[in-house]
């Protein structure tokens, strides 16, 4: 259809015939008590000056509410570029939150406030910007759009209870917010899609519809039409469908509403056929298709109330184009997230259990119930310090009382089982990383708290005399190692420091130090994830540097040989005699390590055996060839000589150490590197290249199957060294256009190729 021509100037749409004035005598709208009286309560109103009439609920200009249905909390998702936090920008100054909107460009965002984010230009963390619309207060959750920060983007989930896809009319979508779709129906969680960036010269709006019609299903409908301006060259206003008005935005917000021109009714009567179609067929009134295929005029507010049931049960998404540039439809959008998305008594909460994981009741979004809450995010301002940004399920959080911070079965991640009572000082509402002073959070708000001394991302708020454990919201593994060194002794303390910090605030990030190869890995979720972690660690003032990861072998020997070790200082003194004997002979792979005495006639005081076992223990965790421990080897020590007086236990495990270098010299030596069971998820038109690129690195594909958790996805499974997977978080998503995903899991030890094994012989042998 493409972008409707316009003769004047139009306007988005409201869908209500109601007067401002008729809405302005409406007392405020209690949240219904149930998902299934959704629609009884909601109700789509005529479009009103977006700016705050009264300070009225403010506190420092930060909204504050008392009813949990006076919240809208709502995430905005989307691909990387696609215009989210220019929208919440936008949305900010139309509703005069913010006195002028700034540009990711110049940094000047109320949502990009990181360093990272402003030097990359682009979201890289969570951000919170609530605002004021109708006396509701909703809460606007923005997210980066890059896959590597989809831990972030979890926690804008989390938080949530519906998601505003933004889709640009001249981008498209990749297929990493397709798969997003598809984890938002899972769980029925409500969406909406904004189209954005409408006066692009690509801009095809007809296309972008049609697009996401074909990935995200049928009912998803636009509920107006945007048209151009006399000239045609941008988008003036909005054709409503439901009310069948033009909206004409050449003046401004608020919009102007008229009745349509009679060039406009067959573009509207086309439109509107199957949004009603699309509405009718998701009504709970079985009726009401028969009376509109009869020719019945199916009653404005009946089709609005039907339409809003269906967007807030998850069945029915609708489509609101907006120009952040002209404010064409920004009204428009802040009504249909106040109208239509529920609020949150009508969205379902996560589970509680006990500390001990005995189970509790459900939890209700009660403002007098027991304080439950979550911290969704933690950061750390030079400033303040530590900030936790924190959801309310239950409860009312308030200032200057005592609560209970848990932080369970987050282990492996490197957060240990944590308890801990704290007194919560203030309470903030986020704008950015402005923090405005509140007196409560009531259940179903969000708001931040200050310079809690435990509290980490996912970690559970409670009563301090009934503490809970919310389920924890599903985290992706980070695969992707950076090893990283302290440029000096200095900057060790404060990399240490830092790390602390940033792997509190951040799950998807795990530390690990690894005894083995003695090195300091980051696990992270991609490039640009390590590259925002290293700007932060210099940000904090430490002098870093990375260096190649190496991955924990083993070595062992592949042939029985014998070993002399003599340990004599012909200068004399006490301590300086023992020679011994050994056979070495290999064990069978996982076999572990034996020590066999078959020493005769005393040759081996029994006394030394011992310190014989313990020198070649020493030297097989000190390795024979490549530095890594020694594995699968039984040791028998067969002959050896001691001196009455010069012989001792530190000279026999020396001997017993060098016995064993000798014998690795006619064993022949072998590397085992470690081999990882990996189960590869993605898309089935990607099977057959991932199953390619597994075998190049070395790797056994042991079969496919289809995922049960969706259609049209397929788990691969195989086996592959580890060695060939320090990259592969990146190279899987650059072949998969970021839809694959993997996990991993180590199976055993198997020789490395022998051109391999002398590399790293090498290696180690120059950095020896």
């Amino acid at each position: 259809m493409g972008v409707r021509q316009l003769t004047c100037p139009p306007v988005p749409y409201p869908l209500s015939t109601r007067s401002p004035e008729d809405i302005a005598a409406e007392p405020a709208r209690a949240a219904p008590p149930s998902r299934a009286a959704v629609a009884t309560k909601h109700r789509l109103r005529e479009v009103r000056p977006m700016a705050q009439k009264s300070e009225k609920g403010v506190t420092g200009g930060a909204p504050v509410v008392t009813e949990p249905g006076r919240v809208r909390n709502v995430v905005l998702v989307g691909h990387s570029g696609a215009g989210k936090t220019t929208l919440v920008e936008a949305l900010l100054a139309a509703s005069g939150t913010i006195g002028r909107a700034g540009t990711v460009t110049d940094g000047t965002t109320v949502c990009d406030h990181d360093p990272a984010a402003v030097r990359q230009q682009r979201s890289v963390s969570l951000a919170c910007a609530p605002l004021l619309h109708r006396d509701v207060k909703i809460n606007l959750l923005d997210t980066p759009g890059y896959a590597d920060f989809v831990g972030e983007l979890r926690a804008g989930l989390r938080a949530a209870d519906a998601a505003l896809f933004v889709v640009s009319a001249a981008g498209g979508m990749d297929a990493a917010t397709v798969a997003l779709w598809e984890e938002c129906a899972a769980v029925e969680m409500p969406r909406a899609v904004a189209v954005t960036r409408l006066d692009h010269p690509r801009a095809d709006f007809d296309e972008t519809v049609a697009l996401c019609q074909r990935v995200f299903g049928d009912n998803v409908l636009p509920l107006y039409l945007p048209m151009l301006d006399d000239e045609g060259e941008s988008v003036a206003g909005l054709l409503g469908l439901v009310t069948r008005r033009v909206f004409d935005y050449t003046a401004g917000l608020p919009a102007q509403v008229r009745e349509p021109d009679p060039e406009h009714l067959p573009a509207i009567a086309e439109a509107r056929d199957e949004l009603i179609e699309g509405i009718i067929a998701e009504s709970e009134d079985e009726s009401l298709m028969d009376r509109y295929l009869a020719g019945e005029e199916i009653d404005t507010e009946v089709l609005i109330a039907d339409l809003e049931k269906a967007v807030a049960r998850g069945h029915f998404y609708p489509v609101v184009p907006v120009s952040v540039d002209t404010g064409v439809g920004l009204d428009a959008l802040l009504d249909g997230l106040v109208a239509a998305f529920p609020s949150p008594p009508e969205h379902e909460l996560p589970a509680v259990t006990g500390l001990d994981g005995s189970p509790r009741p459900p939890l209700t979004c009660d403002p007098d119930g027991p304080l439950v809450a979550e911290v969704v995010k933690t950061t750390v301002d030079r400033h303040v310090g530590r900030v936790s940004l924190v959801r309310v399920f239950s409860g009312t959080l308030r200032p200057e009382h005592t609560v209970h911070v848990a932080g369970h079965g987050m282990t492996e991640r490197g957060h240990p089982d944590h308890d801990a009572d704290e007194r919560v000082g203030h309470l903030y509402s986020p704008l950015g990383a402005a923090l405005r002073e509140v007196p409560l959070c009531v259940a179903g708000d969000i708001c931040a708290i200050t310079k809690s001394g435990s509290a980490e991302t996912g970690d559970t708020i409670s009563a301090k005399d009934d503490p809970l454990l919310v389920a924890p919201w599903d985290m992706p593994e980070p695969l992707l190692p950076v090893a990283i060194v302290a440029r000096s002794r200095a900057d060790e303390d404060a990399l240490a420091r830092n790390l602390a910090r940033l792997v509190a605030g951040d799950p998807t990030l795990r530390l690990e130090r690894n005894p083995e190869t003695h090195q300091l890995v980051l696990w992270t979720m991609g490039e640009a994830h390590a590259d925002v972690v290293l700007d932060r660690l210099r940000g904090g003032g430490v002098e870093l540097d990375t260096e190649p990861v190496r991955v924990a072998c083993r070595e062992t020997l592949t042939a029985p040989a014998k070993g002399h070790g003599r340990h004599v200082k012909q200068s004399g003194g006490h301590g300086q005699y023992a020679i011994c004997d050994i056979e070495v002979e290999p064990l069978p792979r996982g076999g572990g390590f034996e020590f066999v005495d078959r020493v005769v006639g005393g040759a081996v005081p029994h006394n030394y055996i011992p310190s014989v076992e313990k020198g070649v223990r020493a030297q097989m965790e000190r390795g024979l060839v490549a530095g890594h421990p020694v594995v699968d080897l039984r040791v028998t020590l067969s002959d050896g000589k001691a001196h009455s007086v010069d012989s001792s236990d530190a000279a026999f495990q020396t001997a017993g150490a060098l016995a064993l270098r000798d014998a690795a010299e006619r064993g022949q030596p072998a590397l085992l590197e470690p081999v990882d069971e990996v189960v590869v998820r993605v898309p089935d038109s990607a099977v057959g290249a991932v199953m390619g690129d597994l075998s190049g690195r070395r790797g056994r594909v042991l079969g496919t199957e289809p995922d049960p958790d969706a259609d049209g996805r397929t788990l691969v499974r195989a086996e592959v060294p580890a060695t060939e997977l320090l990259r592969y978080a990146v190279e899987l998503r650059s072949m998969t256009s970021g839809t694959g995903t993997f996990r991993r899991a180590f199976a055993r030890y198997e020789p490395m190729p022998a051109h391999l094994a002398e590399q790293v012989r090498k290696e180690h042998s120059g950095a020896s």
